[in-house]
């Protein structure tokens, strides 16, 4: 491909660019990485650049391949594209002996195992969750270059707050040092450390060094941190060939030391760099941007103008098509409105996600196109729970390496051995081979075994090692067996793991970098986003961000959703996240301004399915489609439905509005419940739920039980005034539950 080619106006001036200083703000979607490395071809292909002088650098083995692999059909073969890690490591293997004497000390992958040591000897037994605090705590200090001793004041300077006390903490952390010490070895952040101060002491090391790598490009250049810029200034020394690419709205790692600073400030500690703003948007659709858009615009002024500084230095970029502050502009046909689920409890907020899903999955969206994400880890065990049931398979990202998979490693190792028995003359292509291959560890391509269990994901696992194969036959033709395993040996290297099938549930932080056809944003509720430890401005500020970059992984389908108590049947006593508001204004305006469906929110009761067509959100519901507590409909505009009635409370005849509407009854008037019925009904709820082969609460919660057990509905208009009474409910239940009703006051009359 020629360098330059198929670019807009921004991304070409970003590409060619003058040799020195150059900050390309990128948004999210607009093609970052195909920039940089048409630049990187470009100085190679055009401007006699030596491809082994650059040396780009970025955060995950995953973008090093991919980088790598593009720069190797652009005719950049040689270009060193690596972590940061991973190129102080090659630095330091080679400078150390000839600095120190002696071979460079281990390095020890895991901080977990001199931890527990250097807490045993500090008299501490942090369980494992203070454990996994303290390991983070011990990465930040290094990541900052903070000193045991100096550990007190950073942290109270910081604002860092954890499991225990910052004293203690410094005293862990003097004796994980000499425990590291002991056992001579080091960890991730001594290799960066190790290599900034052999360059910064050694002259001739710099000089080699700076010999060797004269130009530098560096992504996601929002996510350095101190330690990282202080390894960069070390590699560059008083040059000025430097190309850092990043968005400071996708900032979300400043808990580990990770600053945007870096970025916005690149200007002025280059006057003359050529800034450039990415802004055209090609992953996303219209109505997916326009929340984006939206949520960024809700920020507050402080916050939603950082980046001003690195806008307002910029010199030689070309004209980008600007909207609001530099927000994306979206390139994709429209798609689809954003959709919206409340739900009761988390487990019905699951069903429910878990029935939109079963409805892409029919439409022809493939699960490896489907992810479902969340704040903290702890909230997937109820959306594994949903998804298995469903007979969806599913894969928990942030589990165990692909490549160290039991049933992988035993697949090439196998395919090892059959290059070495392999038959020249063999027909059929590389697919074919491996299929064969497979077909000895039990595998058949088409005979995916049924539900969510070991035995598919060990399916699914060797499937993915066959379409590699697939894939790198339709690449070179003349593939064979030989260069499967080469293949397969340097994506292991660089863990650099292919697609399989299954709907992804991930954090957001671990979504970082990645996209899906759809995506729902689960668990909006305040105190899990933002997060409750989240008080000050710029720590909201981050949880805003962190929502950001959740909604910019989709391409086409976006859901959001919430629920109102953790558990089914408890008491309805959370809130939606604050954000929501900025997103459904934004959401309106994109509909009023597109002519697309109005978005409404759908409750999770029943079969009711994520709609973004405003209807089936539930017949009679008096809340359907209202923010909670509030009279502003969940589609934008302000002001209640027009022509809706007024609820009145069945007890005391006073008017209701919000959550106590669609109880039916105020807070302190007496809801009394038919003991007798309600029993009868749980019965009948569980016979029905075996019948489906489903939870209990999927035929009717426990709340809705509750208020049929107290209003005692005796017709269908009675029934369906219920919540959580909709029209599928009543198709299906009506009959049964009005029978329930009918009969258990005939037998109260006998008696």
């Amino acid at each position: 491909m020629e360098p330059g080619a198929g670019l807009d106006p921004e991304q070409l001036a970003a590409v060619l660019a003058p040799i020195g200083p150059v900050c390309i703000l990128a948004g999210a979607g607009t093609g970052k990485t195909r920039t940089i490395t048409h630049r990187i071809a470009h100085l190679v292909t055009q401007r006699e650049v030596g491809a082994g002088q650059i040396l780009a650098v970025t955060f995950t083995n995953r973008a090093a391949a991919e980088l790598r692999g593009r720069l190797r059909l652009m005719g950049a073969d040689g270009v060193q594209a690596r972590t940061f890690h991973a190129a102080a490591l090659r630095h330091l293997s080679y400078f150390w002996p000839k600095v120190a004497g002696v071979a460079l000390p281990r390095l020890e992958k895991s901080r977990v195992p001199l931890l527990v040591r250097a807490a045993n000897r500090a008299r501490l037994r942090p369980d494992r969750a203070e454990l996994r605090d303290l390991v983070a705590e011990v990465e930040w200090a290094k990541s900052m270059m903070v000193a045991p001793a100096d550990y007190v004041h950073a942290a109270a300077e910081h604002g860092r707050e954890g499991s225990y006390a910052p004293d203690v903490v410094a005293r862990l952390y003097e004796a994980y040092e000499d425990v590291k010490g002991e056992a001579g070895v080091l960890d991730f952040d001594d290799l960066l450390l190790l290599t900034a101060a052999v360059i910064e002491e050694h002259s001739w090391v710099a000089a080699e060094l700076r010999s060797r790598y004269r130009h530098f490009v560096v992504d996601e250049y929002q996510d350095v941190n101190p330690l990282q810029q202080r390894v960069l200034d070390a590699w560059l020394g008083d040059r000025d060939s430097l190309c850092v690419v990043g968005d400071e709205h996708q900032t979300i790692y400043s808990f580990t030391g990770a600053s945007a600073r870096h970025l916005l400030d690149f200007p002025r500690r280059f006057p003359t760099a050529t800034v450039v703003r990415l802004v055209r948007d090609y992953r996303s659709t219209p109505q997916v941007v326009a929340l984006a858009n939206g949520l960024l615009d809700g920020a507050p002024p402080a916050a939603a103008s950082a980046g001003s500084a690195a806008s307002s230095g910029s010199t030689g970029s070309a004209a980008a098509p600007a909207g609001p502050r530099g927000r994306l502009v979206a390139m994709r046909p429209a798609g689809p409105a954003p959709t919206w689920l409340e739900a009761d409890s988390e487990p019905e907020e699951a069903a429910g996600v878990a029935r939109r899903i079963r409805g892409l999955l029919a439409t022809g969206v493939a699960a490896s196109d489907i992810a479902v994400l969340y704040r903290i880890n702890a909230q997937s065990e109820a959306y594994e729970t949903a998804l298995a049931r469903a007979d969806i398979p599913y894969l928990l990202r942030g589990g165990e390496k692909f490549f160290e998979r039991p049933e992988v490693t035993a697949a090439v190792r196998m395919l090892r051995a059959a290059v070495r028995s392999a038959e020249p003359d063999r027909p059929g292509g590389l697919g074919d081979a491996v299929a064969d291959g497979l077909g000895a560890l039990g595998w058949q391509p088409g005979a995916a075994p049924a539900g969510r269990g070991a035995d598919r994901e060990r399916w699914e696992n060797l499937a993915a090692l066959h379409r590699l194969a697939v894939d790198l036959e339709a690449a070179r033709p003349d593939a064979d067996l030989e260069a499967f395993v080469a293949d397969l040996a340097e994506r292991a290297a660089h863990q650099h793991t292919p697609t399989v099938q299954g709907v992804t549930l991930a954090s957001l932080h671990a979504a970082k970098g990645l996209e899906w056809d759809a995506v729902f944003l689960v668990g909006l509720v305040e105190g899990t986003l933002p997060i409750v430890h989240a008080q000050s401005d710029e720590q909201i500020a981050e949880e805003r961000r962190l929502l950001y970059v959740g909604i910019t992984r989709a391409r086409v389908h976006l859901a959001l959703s919430w629920s109102l108590a953790r558990a089914e049947g408890a008491r309805r006593s959370r809130r939606p996240s604050r954000f929501l508001d900025d997103l459904r204004r934004a959401a309106a305006t994109a509909g009023g301004t597109r002519g697309s469906s109005r978005t409404a929110a759908t409750r999770a009761s029943g079969d009711a399915a994520v709609s973004g067509s405003g209807h089936g959100a539930g017949h009679g519901s008096a809340a359907a489609g209202e923010r909670r507590g509030g009279g502003e409909s969940v589609g934008g505009g302000t002001g209640r439905p027009r022509g809706r009635q007024s609820v009145q409370c069945h007890v005391c005849g006073r008017s209701l509005a919000g959550a106590r509407a669609r109880i039916g009854r105020c807070e302190t008037c007496p809801g009394q419940v038919d003991a007798e019925l309600f029993e009868r009904l749980c019965a009948w709820r569980a016979q029905r739920a075996k019948e489906q082969g489903a939870p209990a609460f999927v035929v009717l919660t426990d709340a809705t039980l509750r208020l049929i057990a107290q209003r005692r509905p005796a017709t269908v208009a009675d029934l369906v005034a219920l919540p959580g009474i909709g029209q599928s409910k009543l198709d299906r239940y009506g009959e049964d539950v009005l029978a329930l009703v009918s009969d258990t006051a005939s037998r109260g009359s006998r008696h």
